[in-house]
């Protein structure tokens, strides 16, 4: 792309930032937007936030813990059919000793809840939530069923990963995945004291708070001592705990994620096989936990973008949280994406514009110099 481009695509995204926060006062974003490795914006505006914050991403994490698992199997350190119990021979308890890390990746390992008396302290306690999961009676039998396990994601993917390899998530994120692209210091599950200057506030919802209908199976997989809101996501012990379903990072380390992904930003993470296996959708159905009829659901990420226009099924995946933010990649536009926000609440519209911008910017049938317009 050439320099003309990139200013048009930077200016486009800043005009689109600067109406959203005309639209809400107390709203802060970030955007990037990798094309083919080539940084083509790197935008921010309102509440104090620049590209060098650093802000909760809530849910959106997921994704960026499942890029580390998928370079872990691409490493031969992992793989995809490992039974947990193998090497956590503890979570076998209960019938749980078919579980593989294809299941955890699917959300189907059946353990889509920590205990409803969690807390916060308990939920920064590594160990402590560890032994409460290999304890935990399956919801179904792994494998059997699908339901989006919020909280528990990330220590069954982290315990496994620690007990296989004997390195924890956050040490194999920074060696395997953000050191070699060269955003260590812009994506973190659990943030550095050295770096928590650069954290922007989260601020809460607009309008009367939410939440699940009590006693259902996404209040039991949601307890209310960890769910997550603003005044959660600025507890300095929420902020530097490896809690991996959630972490903290700017949308440039996030973005450039996504295009290590792709193979782009001048470390492939993957394999162009591998690439399609995580892209490809693996589950369609309905959600035990969330009560949804139908989701679809790829290995470890949706395999969908939050704007209206349909990607070739296969093509995008990515991750979205509960605080609007979001990141994604296309493999037919040669983009990675990261949208995030400081005001918490469930709305995808920043993101879900953001994405019909870079669609129109970029679009899917077009290559090299042509993938641009100013039209």
């Amino acid at each position: 792309m050439g320099d003309d481009a990139a200013r048009y695509a930077q200016a486009r995204v800043q005009e689109a930032v600067d109406r959203f926060v005309a639209d809400d006062p107390g709203l802060g974003v970030q955007v990037a937007v990798v094309h083919e490795g080539e940084l083509v914006a790197d935008v921010a505006g309102g509440a104090g936030v620049t590209p060098d914050s650093l802000l909760f991403a809530a849910s959106a994490a997921k994704g960026v813990a499942s890029a580390v698992a998928h370079v872990l199997v691409e490493r031969g350190e992992l793989a995809y059919d490992l039974r947990i119990a193998d090497v956590w021979p503890e979570f076998a308890a209960h019938g749980k000793g078919g579980a593989t890390l294809r299941h955890v990746l699917l959300h189907s390992v059946g353990v889509p809840a920590p205990p409803y008396t969690t807390t916060v302290g308990d939920l920064c306690d590594w160990d402590g939530m560890c032994r409460s999961l290999a304890d935990a009676e399956p919801w179904w039998e792994p494998g059997t069923g699908f339901g989006y396990h919020a909280q528990t994601f990330g220590f069954l993917l982290g315990e496994t990963v620690r007990r296989a390899t004997g390195r924890t998530l956050s040490w194999w994120l920074r060696e395997a995945v953000t050191r070699p692209l060269g955003v260590e210091d812009d994506v973190h599950f659990g943030v550095p004291a050295s770096q928590l200057d650069r954290v922007s506030p989260q601020v809460p919802a607009v309008g009367p708070p939410s939440g699940p209908e009590p006693g259902s199976p996404a209040d039991r997989a949601l307890p209310p001592g960890i769910r997550p809101d603003a005044a959660f996501a600025n507890r300095r012990d929420v902020l530097t705990s490896d809690i991996p379903s959630g972490g903290t990072m700017s949308a440039r380390g996030a973005a450039r994620v996504y295009a290590g992904l792709l193979g782009y930003d001048g470390a492939a993470l993957v394999s162009p096989e591998r690439l399609a296996e995580l892209a490809r959708p693996a589950y369609e159905g309905p959600d035990e936990v969330m009560g949804l009829p139908s989701v679809r659901w790829a290995l470890g990420f949706a395999p969908s973008r939050p704007g209206p226009d349909p990607s070739r099924p296969g093509s995008a995946f990515g991750m979205f949280g509960a605080n609007g933010s979001g990141m994604w990649a296309d493999i037919d536009s040669r983009v990675a994406v990261a949208v995030l926000r400081n005001r918490f609440g469930p709305d995808l519209s920043t993101a879900g514009e953001i994405d019909r911008l870079v669609a129109d910017l970029f679009p899917t049938s077009s290559r090299g110099e042509d993938s641009w317009t100013t039209q």
